[in-house]
């Protein structure tokens, strides 16, 4: 049966307001918002619980952009300057990311977590003259490469000393901008590291306002949902698939600034959140830790509840019929997801069995797909129709193909539309390996389709080429290990077996839960490797693990919790090369 789009009509309102604020095929981020002010103006836009409640509404929001970027073009700022955006998430850097946009520039959110020299280093390559800080970084940053003596800072926080704060700076006069188009570059997003020439994902207007609205037609939102932002704004999972999404539809968003589980839980709960997205670390921490509770009332309790479970994922599955919530709302309200409406996984891929169990727990929970230079949404499962293998349906208007297919139809994915980035800033080569003249981009991970889903097994460079030539990717063996409460972290990877042939073998980095540790002090290498043994019983002969390491220290991570796999791989070297 073909695929029915379950909301085909998600941006034609934009109709009413095509010719009268703007008038290419979309509207800049700027127009988005102003529509959204005129449709939702006095209800809430941002919020944040911590270090103090804030709350402002889509009015207030917008007065404050058009202050901050009125002393921007007061005080030199012209059209296509570079402006960076660091800090944690709050409703002061949003604030400062309209402004910039507001005033023309561009803006290039920077990871707080950089050190002051990677940080400089990135803003020196893009050009950038000036940042919104937090106050406890603005001091230093600026100091340590000698390139950015010029730059000027201001501070996202109020306790800062030296610096005007965000929302105190005022001019006297009103400045016109000169307004960006739909097709100029409204963000820099730098993708990895700061070694070798940076590669910053170069989006427009367009392929940031497109993606955001493209993505609605799989997933219909509404002005009543709140949206929480706790994985780093400057991600672009989080810019758009929050941030973005949220201002679009007039809804309002609650800003958490620490991965911490207890105060995740705390907000979610007093901001009432019915839209949570995060990655595949908090969901599967989140479900082990409920579900281990589960099992601590005993084999009978525990039995009873994942029968109910098996019983819902059923109803609604086959017939749409949701008890879920009814059933489980007692275990729902340990999360704190008594008023999530939809739960959504991206940043990497996620075992069926999660999704499954969280759908069966009555949230509708659903995983997407994307890449930075995809702005980044291309794939999102609709919860009315969706997979829980896969990672979803492509969005209207975005084109897949599977290149140079194995015979079980695995190749490397390449996607083609209006979200695609304009290229790497100042880096044609990379740009040029990536990105074709017919405007096909390689994403460099490897999948399938079937029926419009794309299901994905791994990414290309991470391969593992095993003795019988079988190509084994590390993702694959890493989702068993999700739902295993004692492993808090793991990093499978390939080593050297034969020189001579290249054949790898599959070892597995394990940093064990501090649960874990304390309850195995004496035997903890035993009880890890009896972990194993159980997850190589389900895997296929060639992804059996033959090398187990145990971390002493945690697995060094981004700051949207994926493993560092070079920099763990460089840490255990002589362990994986069994010097």
């Amino acid at each position: 049966m073909a695929f029915k789009v379950p909301n085909p009509d998600a941006y034609a309102f934009l109709d009413d307001y095509r010719g009268k604020v703007f008038t290419g095929t979309w509207p800049t981020v700027v127009e988005m918002f102003e529509i959204s002010c005129m449709r939702f103006g006095s209800r809430p836009c941002f919020k944040a619980f911590h270090p103090k409640e804030l709350s402002l509404t889509y009015d207030e929001v917008r007065q404050k952009v058009l202050q901050i970027s009125n002393y921007l073009l007061a005080t030199g700022v012209r059209k296509g300057d570079k402006i960076a955006v660091s800090g944690k998430n709050s409703p002061e850097w949003a604030v400062a990311y309209l402004a910039v946009l507001y005033a023309g520039a561009v803006v290039v959110p920077l990871d707080i977590t950089y050190n002051d020299t990677d940080m400089e280093t990135l803003m020196a390559f893009g050009g950038v003259s000036r940042i919104f800080i937090d106050a406890d970084r603005i001091e230093s940053i600026g100091t340590k490469t000698g390139k950015l003596s010029l730059v000027e800072k201001y501070s996202l926080e109020e306790n800062s000393r030296s610096y005007t704060y965000l929302f105190d700076l005022k001019a006297e006069g009103q400045y016109t901008p000169d307004k960006a188009a739909e097709d100029d570059v409204a963000a820099i997003l730098f993708t990895s590291g700061t070694t070798g020439v940076p590669k910053g994902v170069q989006l427009t207007h367009s392929n940031l306002v497109s993606d955001c609205y493209l993505a609605q037609c799989l997933m219909k939102l509404y002005p009543e949902d709140v949206f929480y932002a706790i994985l780093p704004l400057h991600h672009a999972y989080t810019m758009l698939a929050v941030f973005f999404e949220t201002i679009s539809v007039g809804a309002s968003c609650v800003f958490g600034k620490r991965l911490v589980v207890p105060q995740v839980l705390k907000e979610l709960k007093m901001g009432k959140v019915t839209m949570f997205l995060a990655v595949p670390l908090l969901f599967n921490k989140l479900l082990s830790a409920l579900m281990n509770g589960v099992r601590k009332k005993g084999i009978v309790v525990y039995g009873l509840i994942r029968a109910m479970m098996g019983v819902s994922g059923f109803l609604k599955k086959v017939f749409h019929i949701k008890v879920g919530k009814k059933w489980f709302g007692f275990l729902l309200r340990q999360l704190s997801l008594e008023n999530a409406r939809i739960c959504i996984c991206g940043g990497g891929p996620l075992p069926p069995s999660t999704f499954k169990m969280f759908n069966e727990l009555g949230i509708d929970f659903v995983q997407g797909y994307g890449l930075t230079e995809t702005s980044p949404i291309t794939h999102l499962n609709p919860v009315e129709a969706y997979n829980e293998a896969s990672v979803g349906h492509n969005i209207p208007q975005v084109e897949v193909r599977i290149v140079d297919p194995d015979a079980d139809g695995n190749g490397v994915i390449h996607v083609r539309g209006p979200v695609v980035m304009r290229g790497y800033y100042n880096n044609p080569e990379a740009t040029r390996e990536v990105l074709d003249a017919d405007g096909w981009l390689n994403t460099g991970d490897v999948g399938y389709q079937r029926d419009g889903y794309l299901f994905l097994t791994g990414r290309a460079k991470n391969v593992i080429v095993t003795e019988g030539g079988k190509n084994v990717f590390p993702e694959e063996v890493e989702d068993h290990f999700q739902l295993h409460y004692d492993v808090d972290q793991i990093c499978v990877c390939g080593y050297v077996v034969d020189p001579r042939e290249k054949s790898e073998g599959i070892a597995a980095v394990i940093y064990p839960s501090a649960d874990c540790r304390k309850a195995h002090p004496s035997d903890l290498e035993e009880h890890i490797n009896s972990i194993v043994s159980l997850v190589n019983r389900e895997l296929q002969s060639y992804k059996k693990i033959t090398k187990v390491i145990i971390s002493d220290e945690p697995l060094a991570m981004t700051s949207t919790k994926k493993v560092k796999r070079f920099e763990v791989r460089k840490a255990f070297e002589k362990e994986l090369s069994g010097k």
